[in-house]
């Protein structure tokens, strides 16, 4: 659901967030020479814009922000469809969640920084090993919110549609698929942020290309305003993912009060 710029409130709530970004750009102008903080530690605003132009230039920066953005999607996605069917499984099958769920938390309690340097031994310096810690990263919030709305769903629900003759899939598809969703789209805004992260690791353990390979050489070459620049289009990746989720989340739970639907 777009928002309703007739609203004035929502029009008062759009100025204020856009005052608040200019007076962040000119605290970050100005603010470093006041306190004295020299350009190499923290480079003022143009300094970081001229950098950003520099690197469109000389170092193919879209070309490295599109191979990351693709690990990132391709993480996400593939991360998505693992948690989400393993959630269901385990949501409908008191004994796989009770055989399984000590090695699920136990994946998901050993560091992902660690598996990146296997994943490049085992795959190299492919796209493999970022978009699989991607996959690690956004199974597991995506798996918890469908398993907790699987197992929180009524019985007597169940119950009654078993009465009235209907079979597991009938069931899965009119209660069970539509409970999970508000839960599901939950765990889809953590993930979205962290398969961010996923591909940022497997990039700075084994990359030359991406923005985590930008992020190593500007950290290498003391380039401040080059890791500002690499980390602000990191960021732009994670909010356009984040906007993606949002607008298919409105979509498909149009049936939920409208509160709910514009909440963000």
């Amino acid at each position: 659901m777009m928002p309703d710029f007739s609203d004035p409130a929502i029009r008062r709530m759009t100025i204020g967030s856009a005052l608040l970004f200019v007076v962040f750009v000119a605290a970050w102008e100005w603010g470093p020479p006041l306190f004295g903080i020299p350009s190499y530690i923290i480079p003022p605003a143009s300094k970081v814009w001229h950098e950003f132009v520099r690197m469109l230039g000389s170092d193919r920066l879209m070309y490295h922000t599109g191979i990351t953005a693709m690990q990132v999607f391709a993480g996400f996605i593939l991360g998505m469809l693992l948690g989400m069917a393993v959630g269901f499984a385990l949501g409908m099958s008191p004994t796989a969640e009770f055989m399984l769920s000590p090695y699920i938390l136990a994946l998901q309690i050993a560091p992902k920084v660690a598996f990146a340097p296997l994943f490049v031994i085992w795959f190299g310096y492919t796209v493999y090993p970022k978009i699989l810690v991607a996959v690690l990263i956004v199974f597991f919030p995506v798996m918890i919110n469908v398993l907790g709305a699987v197992r929180a769903i009524d019985p007597d629900i169940v119950r009654l549609a078993k009465s009235f003759s209907a079979g597991p899939v009938r069931i899965f598809r009119m209660i069970e698929f539509p409970a999970s969703l508000p839960p599901f789209f939950a765990g889809l805004r953590i993930a979205a942020t962290l398969a961010v992260i996923g591909v940022v690791v497997g990039e700075l353990v084994g990359g030359n290309q991406g923005l985590g390979y930008l992020l190593t050489f500007g950290e290498g070459s003391a380039n401040t305003p080059m890791v500002f620049v690499t980390i602000i289009m990191l960021t732009l990746i994670g909010i356009a993912l984040y906007g993606i989720i949002v607008l298919i989340e409105n979509r498909v739970l149009h049936w939920l009060p409208g509160r709910a639907r514009k909440a963000v």
